[in-house]
């Protein structure tokens, strides 16, 4: 490419430190797959919980593509990515961090009175706090906190101010046992095994019935191929992007019946019924207030 973008400009500058980077498209996400691996059809990259063969040339699987090598960065299956990119994600587990991202004003007072002082990076709403080595990523580990190291990703706002301390048992101790799924069967629930979302209850939404039942089924998949850990996690992650695409929508759109949806998935894949409900109402309640 004749002139670098400014996100590859940033991701050369953190590969050469050793931090893993990705670029972020329109709504800082990941880019979607390509054809080839699209629906899990590759079998996913040997670095995901589930390894697999995966060796696509393409910034596919979003942080499992995040790299250090310069020649894959400025690679030709990446520059259409960097040409729409518009900003730039990290491996925090990649680079041997850990990021405790505090969501709001509520969240950052808690770390300030919990968590010993590190390096910090202010965001749109909260900030970062970055710790050194790795542990287990989980969203909604308390209202507005999610933890983000091995197998998340993170959204590059910055060097940020301090020194970076140890993880501290505190945030240990935040990766709570029902995050876990456990084995399948005697789950107790009341959910029904399918309550569906149509085109009834979401009198107000501007998009088509197909486009938002591609949207909720990808995601159903995402959280029910969660089968050992992490369907929680999964759950409270499509909650918050289903929620955010119906950001601009007068309303109604039956945000209700599509996590009903999510929930009934979670559980069936053996999460608590009370925590699946708990990180679902979280998802839609954190994109709600990121769209305010």
């Amino acid at each position: 490419m004749n002139a670098t973008p400014e996100p590859l400009r940033i991701a050369l500058a953190l590969g050469a430190a050793g931090v893993p980077t990705l670029p972020l498209r329109q709504g800082k996400v990941p880019f979607g797959n390509c054809r080839a691996c699209a629906d899990g059809a590759c079998g996913g990259r040997p670095n995901m919980k589930s390894a697999g063969p995966c060796q696509c040339p393409a910034p596919c699987h979003a942080w499992a593509a995040a790299t250090t090598d310069r020649h894959v960065l400025t690679s030709p299956a990446w520059a259409p990515a960097w040409r729409q990119a518009v900003a730039v994600a990290y491996h925090p587990g990649g680079a041997g961090l850990t990021v405790v991202d505090l969501d709001n004003a509520a969240a950052v007072a808690w770390a300030r009175e919990t968590l010993p002082a590190t390096r910090t990076v202010p965001t749109t709403r909260g900030e970062h706090w970055i710790y050194r080595g790795v542990m287990r990523s989980s969203n909604a580990v308390r209202p507005g906190v999610d933890v983000k190291s091995l197998m998340q990703y993170a959204r590059w706002l910055g060097p940020g101010d301090g020194r970076i301390l140890a993880v501290p048992p505190a945030v240990r101790a935040l990766m709570v046992k029902e995050d876990t799924t456990p084995a399948r069967g005697g789950v107790a629930s009341s959910v029904p095994a399918r309550a569906t979302w149509d085109r009834t209850v979401a009198a107000g939404c501007r998009h088509t019935e197909r486009y938002v039942r591609t949207g909720l089924e990808r995601g159903l998949a995402m959280v029910r191929a969660h089968t050992e850990s992490g369907a929680g996690s999964q759950a409270f992650g499509v909650a918050r992007f289903l929620a955010a695409q119906h950001a601009q929508c007068p309303g109604p759109c039956g945000l209700d019946a599509m996590g009903e949806e999510i929930v009934a998935v979670a559980v069936l894949v053996g999460v608590p019924e009370t925590y699946a409900r708990r990180a679902v109402a979280n998802g839609l309640e954190t994109a709600s207030e990121r769209a305010a």
